[in-house]
């Protein structure tokens, strides 16, 4: 047996990642992109790029604060990008299965901006937001009674919020200031709203971390009966607060996360919690009759996601596409600027093209990187044949280092345990070398 790779290379949340996104040298119009769409199971996502302060492990696309009108310019853009992307898809009955609003912090908004937000979703694209998922993304800081009063009115099925640690010191040690009261009392807030699912996101393997301190974390975001609990590695990314400040092919650092990760798993299943994937645990007592606590009719490997706001992704079965991409304070402004500036949505300007090796790649990693796997016949149906006939090399790798479960069935493709903690390898073990190539290529910036 080789020695085994670093357990954290890459969190596959999409494929192709976004880094891999180059410049379409010949943009088509969104009309073309969609013509042959199907477009009665699209999922929604708006993206809202403003926080109240960036967290030392934060790479995504936002910017601090939002002065001069900002966050209104910026709901006027997104207005006419939905109108943009509604004409597109032509006189079809659309129908939406699911939606999310993401970020940085949406409800950095204020309530009457998150009013326009949902306006914006179900008067210019049509989405029912009270019969379908909707899953929002808060903070301790901003989740005030009065945001959550307006989401939880317009069908807000689910509230996540970023927590990370409950631990005062390591949350300074993950740079985001935020007090334990104000935790607290936020998720208190959340309960008073009655939104169905509560979710807390937490992180192991911060500067200080011990297993008890992470146990500490765990016992604290359990008192609050969360539906789901997403518990992520830390990660330390160019551009970031913490970058420089930890060694990411350390391999000390990495059995902690590893000894943590295994450690969080196991007690969240001794308290009847449900591994969803490496990431996520769902209470087995959960509520599974409201939308929002499944997306039962939302396939995210063969289905289409309408991506509205500049930091927002969009999935044709043909192309991904979206806008810029940066993490550094000036290219994000630059970005969000232009953004702001754009009055013809009609062209996709920035993308990856997705062919039918891609699309296998990505149908594999969307099912494999989930705790229930792949239906091998689902595949077949598909691609008209069986994965092995595409993925020998990698199937076989995953098979002798354990990580593939060998009881899962003749017509089911399953990680083991060790697998699904290995999961932030197997995913880039998957990546194509085009994909490879363009990342590797990608200068942060």
């Amino acid at each position: 047996m080789t020695e085994l790779p670093r357990p954290y290379q890459s969190y596959v949340y999409g494929y192709p990642h976004k880094t891999a996104y180059r410049p379409l040298a010949d943009p088509r119009s969104l009309r073309t992109v969609w013509a042959d769409e199907p477009v009665d199971a699209l999922s929604l996502y708006a993206h809202i790029p403003f926080c109240e302060f960036r967290c030392g492990f934060c790479n995504l696309f936002t910017r601090i604060g939002a002065p001069d009108d900002l966050t209104g310019r910026y709901l006027d853009a997104l207005e006419r990008q939905a109108i943009a992307v509604r004409n597109a898809l032509g006189d079809r009955p659309v129908r939406f299965a699911a939606a999310a609003f993401g970020g940085g912090t949406p409800t950095y908004l204020t309530a009457a901006e998150l009013e326009r937000l949902c306006d914006i979703a179900e008067k210019r694209m049509g989405a029912d937001l009270r019969a379908v998922p909707l899953s929002v993304e808060t903070s301790p800081g901003t989740a005030t009674a009065d945001r959550l009063g307006v989401l939880a009115e317009r069908g807000a099925t689910r509230i996540s919020i970023g927590v990370q640690s409950f631990v005062e010191s390591e949350a300074r040690a993950a740079v985001r200031p935020q007090r334990r009261g104000e935790v607290e009392a936020a998720l208190g807030r959340i309960r008073a709203a009655g939104v169905p699912i509560l979710n807390i996101d937490l992180i192991y393997g911060i500067d200080g971390q011990t297993e008890r301190s992470w146990r500490a974390s765990l016992d604290a975001a359990l008192a609050w009966r969360p539906e789901e609990l997403y518990l992520y590695p830390l990660y330390v990314r160019p551009l970031t607060g913490l970058a420089g400040a930890a060694d990411s092919a350390d391999a000390e650092w990495d059995a902690q996360r590893l000894r943590l990760y295994a450690a969080g798993r196991d007690h969240l299943r001794a308290n009847g919690y449900e591994q969803v994937s490496m990431r996520m645990f769902r209470s087995g007592g959960a509520r599974h009759d409201v939308p929002g606590s499944e997306f039962a009719d939302y396939a995210c490997q063969t289905d289409g996601m309408v991506g509205l706001g500049c930091g927002a992704r969009s999935y044709t079965a043909g192309l991904h596409y979206s806008f810029d991409y940066a993490v550094g304070v000036r290219e994000v402004r630059s970005i969000i600027d232009t953004y702001t500036r754009t009055r013809d949505f009609g062209h996709p300007q920035v993308g990856y093209p997705i062919d039918v090796d891609e699309a296998r790649r990505r149908h594999l990693l969307q099912s494999l990187l989930q705790a229930e796997g792949m239906d091998i016949g689902a595949y077949r149906r598909r691609f008209g044949a069986e994965p092995a006939a595409h993925f020998r090399t990698e199937l076989d790798e995953f098979e002798r280092r354990g990580w593939l479960d060998p009881g899962a069935g003749p017509d089911r493709l399953r990680l083991s345990p060790d697998g699904l903690a290995y999961s932030d390898a197997v995913g880039p073990r998957l990546f194509s070398p085009a994909v490879r190539a363009a990342m590797a290529a990608y200068e942060p910036r």
